[in-house]
Order: structure tokens, then sequence, then C-alpha cells
């Protein structure tokens, strides 16, 4: 293996959603573009959440039990904060251990709080296969 940087493995452009989008909005783009979460920036493109499916399948259902309207609630109402993330020249393997060991399954890549990429398990895989080869 060449290298095991998160940047050379990392998704460059991760499906976002604005902190001010509807659970909804962001439910349906996590549905059209097939993934399982989506990352939360503000207007300024700086990462303030990461909302996933569950979050999203957790608010929606709550709505509906209580007879609210269903998906209207702001993603910032639902997303999971604090984020951690990680840099481009982190190492592949102390990412992973960290994933594991926090039951992540993406985190966001950012410069000085901008969003560079996403590093997810899939990605991690198949750095850790490359490595096998």
């Amino acid at each position: 293996m060449t290298s095991v940087r998160i940047k050379d493995y990392m998704v460059s452009q991760p499906v976002t959603v604005l902190q001010s989008a509807t659970i909804a909005e962001a439910a349906r783009s996590i549905i059209e573009e097939k993934v399982s979460g989506v990352v939360v920036v503000n207007e300024a493109g700086v990462v303030v959440g990461m909302l996933s499916e569950l979050d999203c399948l957790r608010n929606l259902l709550s709505e509906a039990y209580n007879g609210q309207a269903i998906g209207g609630e702001a993603v910032a109402l639902a997303m999971t904060t604090p984020v951690t993330t990680c840099a481009a020249d982190a190492d592949i393997i102390s990412i992973a251990e960290s994933m594991l060991s926090t039951k992540q399954r993406r985190r966001p890549v950012v410069d000085q709080g901008k969003l560079l990429g996403q590093i997810t398990c899939r990605q991690l895989l198949g750095a850790l296969l490359d490595f096998g080869s």
C-alpha cells in the first residue's frame, strides 16, 4: 500500500445538507443518494453536525406517533453534535480504530472546520484490503 492517509481514500464530495433544511429534505437526500447519512453544514460550509438515516427515522416516527406534521422539523434539532472530525493527512489505521471504538460509520474530513470530504467504513474496508494485497 503506497499510502495510509485518509486523503487517498476519502469521498471528496460527500452528501451534505444545511442545518436549516427539514428532516424530510434530508431524508429525501439520503434516499436519492443511497447513503446512510449526511454531513450537516452551516451556510459558510462549516461542519456542524451529522445526520443518519436512523436519526431521520426516529424523528419521523416520533412525529407520526404524536400526530405532528411529518418531516417539518429542522435538521439542526435532530443532528448529532458535537462532530468528531479528522484531517486529510490522518492515518487510516488510527481513524478506523477510533471509528470502531465510538461506533461511528462515517467521519467528516476537515481543514479549519471546512469540509474536504468524508471517510466511511466502506472506504476504510477498501483501504485495508489494498493494504493486504
